[in-house]
């Protein structure tokens, strides 16, 4: 009996391309298996995506793309030719954005900084979010120029406390630096990025900003931008019913009252005791099924409580406030895909099977994390048999298996097939890519449409240009 299926959500773009069996072949075979391939058409098309909605703000707006999210050197060039600014978080990304063709004043450093990272962006005049009250001053002591800073806020009331940004209770330390160092730091405006896509505790978030702002006006500073950050949802299901009846299949064989659908010991957070499943599952949030424009949407038109009703957008406008973002996740949204090969299919213990990929686990997600999304076998048509399989891949840890969850195939793969983890573009393909046992790092390949067929390039090569499909 085969667990139930969760399919993945495609862009019609990469479903396409997947269509083209020949096409997914012949990539395997130029560039290696596994292979990282990203899709800046698709990212063009989710940036379009934001600025239909954003194009109703008033006060206008900024977008930054959040490089930490994909270090493809493809999609930060899209970025940089579709004229939108882009946040980093180190160095290395602040050289990447200045390859990519960025302007100084179209970089944004985010992220908790050192001496060193702060030198850079001085030397490169771009403009820092600052994270503490330390880095102020440190930008104040080292800047021979004016330096422009945002204020990145925590402490908010109806958030959790966060490690990252100036608590509420030091803003007043931080107006005095402002202030003391006019020549050297200018105030653009406040920041916050939380860690919840909650509308409603965005809005509080945004509350509270617009009362800092107000502080920060009646010591003369004057702020105009108001940054929300980015953590914008990705829709990773096809089918949330499908999902749903996973989750349900998963707890039934907990409970031993069905196939189990979990490897060994592993409940993935949940707990079983008195015949009950307790808990919530620890899978990332692989049932949304409401777009990062529709959130931002939502937001943008939430009313804000103590003005009267008046939504978001429009008390940012009253205000004679410019929105900022870095979205990350909402622009590379199915704009990237990991394919890889089987090597063998073998019996384990009590019949379960184990389909091996020349891949580690890291290489489609960070190494705590579980893919509740199933991967797509493109085998050779033939006659269908549904059955549940483990995918297993390197490393040499009981847990290191691939899917630590039962996935549904129409049929056993052959060595050879291609194995594709879609969406993987947001952090899965970075966010700890291992090289274990000396195996290469997989390569990175940028897919263009172009006149009917499907043109594949080196990603540090690649440059935007005619994006006709």
């Amino acid at each position: 009996m085969s667990p139930p299926a969760v399919p993945a959500a495609l862009h019609p773009l990469v479903a396409a391309f997947l269509d083209d069996r020949v096409a997914v072949r012949a990539a395997l075979r130029r560039f290696g298996s596994p292979l990282h391939l990203v899709f800046p058409q698709v990212f063009a098309d989710n940036l379009t995506a934001l600025r239909t909605v954003l194009d109703g703000v008033p006060g206008g707006y900024r977008i930054c793309y959040a490089h930490k999210v994909n270090r493809s050197a493809a999609l930060a060039a899209t970025a940089a030719h579709a004229g939108i600014g882009i946040d980093v978080a180190s160095a290395q990304e602040l050289r990447s954005a200045l390859t990519a063709g960025f302007g100084s004043d179209r970089i944004e450093v985010t992220g908790p900084k050192g001496a060193a990272l702060l030198r850079a962006a001085l030397a490169a005049g771009v403009t820092i979010n600052v994270d503490n009250l330390w880095e102020l001053s440190t930008i104040a002591e080292m800047a021979e120029t004016t330096v422009p800073v945002l204020l990145r806020l925590s402490g908010f009331a109806a958030s959790a406390p966060s490690r990252f940004g100036i608590d509420h209770t030091e803003v007043e330390r931080a107006f005095e630096l402002l202030t003391r160092h006019r020549d050297r730091l200018r105030l653009l405006g406040v920041a916050f990025h939380l860690d919840t896509a909650a509308t409603q505790e965005r809005v509080a978030a945004v509350g509270d900003c617009l009362t800092v702002l107000e502080r920060a006006y009646a010591h003369g500073l004057t702020p105009t931008v108001l940054d929300i950050g980015g953590g914008l949802r990705q829709v990773f299901t096809a089918d949330a019913a499908a999902y749903d009846a996973y989750d349900q299949a998963l707890r039934v064989g907990l409970l031993g009252r069905g196939p189990a659908v979990h490897w060994g010991l592993n409940s993935f957070g949940y707990q079983v005791t008195d015949g009950t499943v307790h808990g919530r599952a620890v899978f990332h949030k692989y049932a949304n099924t409401e777009s990062a424009p529709t959130m931002l949407g939502e937001l943008l038109a939430a009313p804000l409580p103590g003005h009267g009703g008046r939504t978001v957008s429009a008390v940012l406008a009253d205000n004679l406030l410019q929105l900022w973002l870095e979205p990350g996740k909402a622009l590379v949204d199915h704009a990237g895909i990991t394919v890889t090969q089987v090597e063998f299919v073998k019996q384990v213990g009590s019949g379960t099977t184990l389909v091996h990929l020349n891949a580690s686990r890291d290489t489609v997600t960070a190494a705590d994390q579980e893919v509740l999304i199933d991967p797509l076998v493109l085998s050779e048509p033939g006659e269908s048999s549904p059955t549940g399989v483990y995918f297993a891949g390197h490393l040499c840890l009981e847990r290191d298996l691939l899917t630590q969850r039962q996935v549904r195939v129409d049929r056993l793969p052959d060595p050879g097939d291609p194995v594709v983890f879609a969406n993987t573009g947001a952090y899965h393909m970075d966010l700890s890519a291992a090289q274990a046992s000396m195996h290469p790092l997989p390569a990175r390949v940028a897919v263009r449409h172009r006149a009917g067929r499907f043109v594949l390039y080196p990603d540090t090569v690649y440059r935007p240009g005619d994006e006709v499909r």
